[in-house]
């Protein structure tokens, strides 16, 4: 398959939304009602209403629905919208988008598609919504989409993947299905294998965070199956963020917190990220003598100081941190 070019990488739907904060993102079984009332309550960045792997098949016709009064009638205040519907290889996918869009796309924000193996998947799923779009006379556009990758078909094509719609917001890691595809030898999902010393994720994550930043997209790691193991989580959120990743999926309540502290940039960062580019935009300005680089306190600042400063800025200011020092130009 011809790998799209980055000038041809589509730029977003209208009303699609890639800066969304996502460093949490709750999975909740659409077939279970009490899950998806307690889940609105929950401090999760997003939330996504599971008719996948948290379906049994004869409980899926009624978890549509379940989703469909949850989405209409919930407060998700705060919350970015998803549904993750069932893949393409299943007879149930285009009837989970028929029912779910339908019934509850006012009140949606994304379709997430599991198992992506090719551009091919998220450009049927683009037309579908799109039909349904015109169809309801919904705003055309507006709904986005979340691609998973879980094997190694999908990871080879992920360059084309990230690059195959402007509904396109997100490029997800989903590691127990790869890890099976690939006969990983270990049962822990999230975990090392044993007998290889080093991280044996890590070409998978930089590759699919290459493949998002390269169309503007974000990255988003998988689960964390140990659900009581709140350290373990950390340790491997930890790994996902300091590469770069937007956020984790969450499988309990107790996992939300910990991925909202482990995505969000220290206090400490946040300041300062905010001082550089205050100081940047002074020194380059008429008033501060139109440097190109500069001096902060002990630091020398740049063009790429800012740019690496508005990552951290951006962060900070999505997951509510308040500035608490202030940029004072330095007398003449």
């Amino acid at each position: 398959m011809t790998q799209p070019s980055p000038a041809t990488t589509p730029a977003p739907a209208p009303g699609v939304n890639r800066l969304r904060p996502r460093r949490s993102c709750l999975a909740v079984p659409g077939s279970n009602p009490r899950f998806l009332e307690k889940a609105q309550g929950l401090p999760a960045d997003q939330v996504f209403l599971d008719l996948e792997d948290a379906c049994a098949p004869l409980a899926k016709p009624g978890a549509r629905h379940n989703i469909v009064d949850a989405l209409n009638t919930g407060d998700w205040t705060g919350k970015t919208r998803v549904v993750r519907v069932n893949d393409w290889t299943t007879e149930w996918t285009y009837r989970d988008v028929i029912t779910v869009v339908e019934g509850a796309g006012q009140n949606l924000d994304c379709i997430m598609l599991p198992k992506v193996q090719d551009a091919q998947q998220v450009v049927a799923l683009d037309l579908l919504l799109s039909q349904i779009e015109k169809t309801m006379g919904f705003e055309a556009g507006r709904i986005g989409i979340e691609a998973q990758i879980e094997n190694a078909k999908g990871l080879v094509n992920v360059d084309a993947i990230a690059a195959a719609s402007p509904r396109l917001e997100t490029i997800i890691f989903g590691p127990a299905d790869f890890m099976a595809s690939i006969n990983m030898k270990t049962l822990v999902v999230g975990e090392q294998p044993p007998g290889y010393g080093a991280d044996a994720y890590h070409y998978i994550l930089m590759r699919i965070l290459m493949a998002a930043r390269a169309n503007d997209l974000q990255a988003i790691d998988g689960p964390y199956l140990q659900i009581k193991n709140v350290d373990g989580y950390k340790e491997v959120a930890g790994r996902a963020a300091a590469l770069g990743f937007d956020g984790k999926w969450v499988l309990h309540p107790g996992q939300v917190e910990a991925a909202n502290e482990v995505f969000s940039p220290t206090q400490e960062d946040y300041d300062h990220a905010e001082l550089i580019l205050d100081a940047y935009a002074w020194h380059t300005s008429e008033a501060g003598g139109k440097k190109g680089s500069a001096m902060l306190g002990d630091e020398m600042i740049d063009e790429a100081s800012r740019k690496m400063a508005l990552v951290v800025a951006g962060k900070g200011r999505a997951a509510g941190l308040t500035r608490t020092s202030k940029f004072e130009a330095p007398e003449a």
